[in-house]
């Protein structure tokens, strides 16, 4: 299989899942830590200041990292998007977007943050190679700001920081807002009012069972579908095209011109079945979906001294033997007690 992948040209998506579905999206976790104390993520309890995080040892090298994403582009991977935790807690996080930027076949390179350091590194991080930014903020209300944060940051700050993105040119700026039933549901019209008529597009999640610490239940739920309705009473919308092939947001332009908005429907409506990302944890564990409940092992056999010939085998193994389709199966299934946490390998 190896010598099938290293001799076809690296223009093409080389490898289909069970499902036939192509790898084209690499997401790279480079910081287990967060500042924020999310509930539905990395709740105080549980991460309090004695939870043991990886050492700096046990995180994946930027030159590890820089060579798996290397023989990723060689198997059709031209998209990149940098995650954690809080990627930008990784020191010389500029350093690794330079040099991913200078990777053949790496189009695109994107990074999802808090927003909380990013008025700091924006300009950095755009001269280095990065393309856009996505800033995770979900609510404009002080009160409720804190209480999804865990009490952590400021709104004030993750708004400078979206602020510094848009000048230094990392546009568009997507923020992610994960809509929670009866705790921030009621400010969604706030968030697009304050960003309609800009270059910054809101995108609403539905909330959901990724890992097993956010006691998740299908009534904390806001289908899309309601929001959409919700929002079209106040600002007429209609449904536009996706951007791309497994794009996962459900696009919607305003009528009046003044910009768009997004849902990411992974409940209500599951888009499993155009999924083309694969997850590399900032450990080196290579995941396949986000609700999965084990990964494989890269940083062992890259710290024995693995060749790339052997490496992209275990990559076309993992890849060639993925079924995932958890989002679609839940329902019918009632999901799984056991998955990895989000913020191990990002969302």
């Amino acid at each position: 299989m190896s010598e099938n992948i290293i001799n076809l040209p690296t223009s093409i998506p080389l490898l289909r899942d069970q499902q036939q579905r192509p790898l084209s999206d690499l997401r790279i976790s480079v910081m287990d830590r967060c500042n924020f104390r999310c509930p539905y993520c990395m709740p105080e309890d549980k991460y309090h200041e004695h939870f043991k995080f990886l050492d700096s040892t046990e995180r994946l090298s930027f030159d590890e990292i820089v060579r798996v994403t290397r023989l990723f582009a060689g198997l059709g991977v031209s998209k990149i998007r940098i995650t954690g935790g809080e990627p930008l807690l990784r020191p010389g996080l500029t350093d690794l977007i330079g040099d991913l930027s200078r990777i053949e076949g790496i189009e695109d390179i994107a990074l999802t943050s808090n927003g909380i350091l990013l008025g700091q590194h924006a300009a950095a991080l755009r001269a280095a190679g990065l393309n856009r930014v996505t800033v995770s903020l979900d609510s404009l209300d002080d009160e409720v700001f804190s209480l999804m944060s865990g009490g952590r940051g400021s709104k004030d700050r993750v708004l400078a920081g979206i602020s510094e993105a848009a000048q230094a040119g990392l546009m568009p700026i997507k923020i992610n807002t994960v809509i929670k039933r009866g705790v921030n549901n009621q400010g969604a019209l706030e968030l697009v009012e304050y960003f309609r008529g800009s270059d910054v597009i809101v995108r609403f999640i539905e909330y959901m069972d990724v890992g097993t610490i956010n006691h998740w239940q299908e009534t904390d739920t806001v289908p899309s579908a309601e929001l959409v309705q919700h929002i079209s009473q106040r600002w007429p919308m209609t449904p536009v095209e996706r951007n791309y092939h497994g794009e996962v947001a459900s696009r919607y332009r305003f009528l009046d011109g003044q910009g768009e908005v997004g849902f990411i429907s992974s409940v209500s409506d599951p888009f499993c079945g155009s999924c083309t990302r694969i997850r590399l944890s900032s450990d080196g564990q290579l995941f396949t979906c986000l609700f999965a409940t084990a990964g494989t092992d890269l940083k062992g056999p890259l710290r024995d001294g693995i060749n790339d010939n052997e490496l992209l085998q275990i990559i076309g193994r993992v890849w060639g033997a993925r079924e995932d389709r958890y989002s679609e199966v839940r329902a019918e299934q009632g999901g799984s007690d056991k998955k990895v946490e989000m913020y191990y390998i990002g969302g």
